[in-house]
Formats: structure tokens, sequence, C-alpha cells
């Protein structure tokens, strides 16, 4: 049996790991310099990237790349696109996502209260009448996977027609890397905790 079946296997059976192992050394000289500037920024190589993209040719991982560049070119507030994003990643379960969402929230300073209220979002005053017409649109396309005409008439009273859009694409975009993940068993890089680490350090 080869060490990366035996890996695999035992990956699957106890379910605490990838069920393919990181690539340690990548074979392309871009994906070679993306781990060298990955490490210098977070000290370790992204599970996806490391599990994932670097099996493959370099044009996947540049896709997924371009994925997060597309979202600067969002007209919504960046906070309610992470938030959708969160919410796709709790419904899906997707670990990673959903940690790597709140690292990005975290550094952006966003309000980490919303995120934690997501939960409540239909009745905590934290949330805009807006956001909950949004999220309430988005958990049931996400739990469902069909659309909800009612719903969609409400979320259409606070967002214009291209916001909707960028609603509908960070939903089907945020699935792309949910399903990477979970398809795989990538768990949380635990981002959140290498970002209050360095924050520490820095406040000495």
């Amino acid at each position: 049996m080869s060490t990366q079946l035996a890996y695999t296997i035992s990956a699957a059976v106890d379910a605490t790991g990838p069920f393919l192992p990181p690539v340690e050394k990548p074979k392309t000289l871009l994906m070679k310099f993306v781990y060298y500037f990955m490490k210098k920024q977070f000290g370790k190589v992204m599970s996806p990237l490391a599990v994932h993209s670097a099996r493959l040719p370099n044009a996947f991982g540049l896709f997924y790349t371009k994925v997060g560049r597309l979202d600067k070119k969002l007209t919504l507030p960046e906070e309610t696109a992470v938030l959708i994003r969160q919410q796709v990643a709790r419904i899906n379960v997707c670990l990673f996502c959903m940690d790597s969402s709140r690292y990005f929230a975290i550094s952006k300073s966003m309000n980490m209260a919303k995120f934690d209220a997501l939960d409540e979002y239909k009745t905590s005053p934290l949330f805009s009448e807006g956001e909950r017409a949004a999220l309430n649109y988005v958990t049931k396309l996400t739990k469902e996977k069909k659309a909800d005409p009612g719903l969609f008439a409400d979320m259409a009273k606070y967002f214009s027609d291209r916001e909707i859009c960028e609603i509908i694409w960070l939903v089907a975009s945020e699935h792309l890397y949910n399903m990477t993940n979970v398809g795989l068993n990538i768990h949380s890089d635990m981002l959140c905790d290498i970002t209050k680490k360095k924050k520490a350090q820095q406040d000495r």
C-alpha cells in the first residue's frame, strides 16, 4: 500500500485531517513563490493550497485567487459581503471558510458582534432590515438550492439589480470554496488564532 493511499484511508477513517496529505514541496516555480510568501505572512501554508491547488495546474489556483480579487469590484458594503460569505460557509459547515471569513473581518476591523450574532440575525438589533432580507434569501437558497419569490421580492426592496446579482455571486462563489474544502475534509487553519498571537506580540 502506498504512503499516499495509507494516509487517505487513515484520514477518512478518523476524519481529523484532510483526505490527501499536504504537498510539502510544490513543483512549479509560481507555487514555490506562493508557498514562500504565505509562510512569511502566516507562518504556514494554507491547507486548501497545500492539499488541493498544489496538485493542479497553476491556472486552477489562479482562478481561486481571481474570485477573491473580483470581490473588490462589488458595490455592496464590504461587511455585508463578508456576512453573506460567512452565513453560506456556516450552513455548508466549511470550517476553513468560517475561520477565514472571521479572520478577514477582524483584519478589516468590522463589527465582530454581528458575526457572533449570525444565529440571531432575524431578531438581533445589530442587523439592518436590508441585511436581514439578504440573509433570509441567502439562507434559503443555500439550504434548499432553490429560489423563494417572496424572499427575493423582500430583498429587492433594499438592493439594486446589480447588488442582487452580487449577492448571488457571493453565494455561488462561496460554494466553490466550501465544496473544495468539505470534499477534501479540510478544516480550519486557525487563522483567527494566528491573528490574535500577532497582535499580542505587537502590543508587547
